[in-house]
């Protein structure tokens, strides 16, 4: 059974004077949001050495921003706070923060991100609105990673990552000629074949959502087999599968360590193969195993929810 909350260390120890003082401890609410379909969303079980690497790297951060309460230390006290589901306290930081850095696009760029994940999708596009407006255009910032790739190499950039997730926001709200606009400027900030392949899996989803199937095919045929990926396996199947190179039952296969993310990035791709052959019934079938995960957080998840609510 589920405890009602969790609790998180903070503050391991201190010392002062001398003296040590006492920890403190954290409460995060076990509830974070309700799905689009009016469900409960709770912060997922953890095994116990998950729950202390996790806790572990929110008390470095706190420690760091006690210290010094930067632009930097506030956005990864915000993101330890995300990592372990508190999304509630990562805005509460995030929104602290930009009153201290008003100009600051990448708390805004942050913030949105955890509005989309508490499916505050209004507020997520206002964020980005505002995002866009500050950022530094025509150059990339690389966006250091809080879950590093197999390689240890961060992928990538504040300009990508703002464009990415304003895109991805109108598209959740069904506003997909504002999202087409967004994710064609997006691939302009796609240095990587890592960030094209997430872009172009949008962009081509937007495409055929909007009917456009020419320009969704034509789009198809930047993306072939010599193309090398660090982290993104899962759109680069998804795109293949549009393609008719990969059967879907192949894509649904997920196992590992990220299978309920594979699972919900791989499993809303083939929902919406499916869509494109009219089959709504397999597609809404496909969607509905999508929720049942526990990767609620994922993309994948929260536009199974935005079309199943359509479909319904």
């Amino acid at each position: 059974m589920k405890k009602l909350c969790i609790y998180v260390l903070v503050l391991c120890s201190c010392f002062s004077c001398g003296e040590q003082k006492e920890s403190k401890m954290y409460k995060a609410e076990m509830v974070q949001a309700k799905s689009l379909l009016g469900a409960d969303l709770s912060i997922p079980d953890r095994s116990e050495a998950q729950e202390k690497q996790l806790s572990d790297n929110l008390n470095e951060a706190q420690s760091n921003f006690d210290q010094e309460a930067s632009e930097m230390n506030t956005i990864w006290l915000g993101r330890r706070h995300a990592y372990l589901y508190d999304y509630k306290k990562a805005i509460e930081v995030f929104t602290e923060g930009i009153e201290a850095y008003p100009n600051s696009y990448k708390l805004y760029r942050h913030r949105g991100h955890r509005y989309i994940s508490i499916r505050q999708f209004d507020k997520a596009i206002s964020d980005y609105e505002k995002a866009y407006q500050l950022m530094t255009k025509n150059t990339t910032e690389i966006e250091p990673d809080g879950a590093p790739n197999k390689l240890n190499i961060p992928l990538s950039n504040t300009q990508f990552n703002i464009l990415y997730h304003y895109g991805l926001a109108h598209y959740l709200k069904g506003e997909f000629e504002k999202a087409e606009a967004i994710y064609k400027e997006c691939l302009e900030y796609s240095d990587n074949t890592d960030l094209v392949v997430a872009t172009t899996d949008w962009l081509y989803m937007t495409l055929q959502r909007q009917g456009k199937t020419e320009e969704a095919a034509t789009l198809l045929a930047t993306i072939d087999s010599s193309m090398e990926i660090i982290e993104n396996d899962s759109y680069l199947k998804r795109l293949f599968m549009y393609k008719g190179e990969i059967a879907p039952e192949e894509v649904l296969k997920a196992s590992g360590d990220d299978a309920a993310l594979s699972l919900a990035t791989q499993g809303y791709g083939v929902g919406n193969w499916y869509l494109y052959q009219n089959d709504t019934v397999k597609a809404k079938e496909i969607f509905e195993n999508v929720v049942k995960g526990t990767s609620w957080s994922a993309f994948g998840y929260i536009a199974s929810e935005a079309d199943l609510v359509n479909l319904k």
